[in-house]
């Protein structure tokens, strides 16, 4: 039970689209990455996930519309809804997902971790 300096943790990532693991709970990871460009077209059967921004603008492009997210701002993609995350220049999210979720959607991507690191 230590406090979390999301800030600190950010300045360790030098990657884009690589989560790493800052905290469990209840069955999810929160998970914090730092993302650039396109990401895949994927959904998650049997799992919702969580886009929260800390800096930067995502862009969550569904099939029928864009949503686009600013810091200080979440969004739940539901289970089984087909989605593609963008960010037209560097963006740090938060991301809640449970422990067992794939976060390609099962697409084979050299995006896909099998495994994703501890801060």
């Amino acid at each position: 039970m230590n406090p979390i300096d999301l800030l600190t943790k950010f300045d360790l990532i030098q990657d884009q689209w690589n989560p790493r693991i800052i905290a469990h709970l209840n069955g999810q990871d929160v998970k914090i990455a730092k993302v650039a460009g396109e990401f895949v077209w994927h959904a998650h059967a049997d799992q919702d996930e969580l886009f929260y921004v800390v800096k930067g603008k995502l862009k969550i492009q569904f099939r029928d519309r864009t949503e686009v997210l600013l810091p200080g701002q979440l969004l739940v993609v539901p289970r089984g809804v087909e989605h593609c995350p963008v960010a037209d220049e560097e963006t740090w999210i938060l991301l809640f997902e449970p422990q067992s979720i794939d976060h390609t959607g099962g697409v084979d991507t050299p995006l896909r971790k099998r495994s994703f690191d501890k801060l």
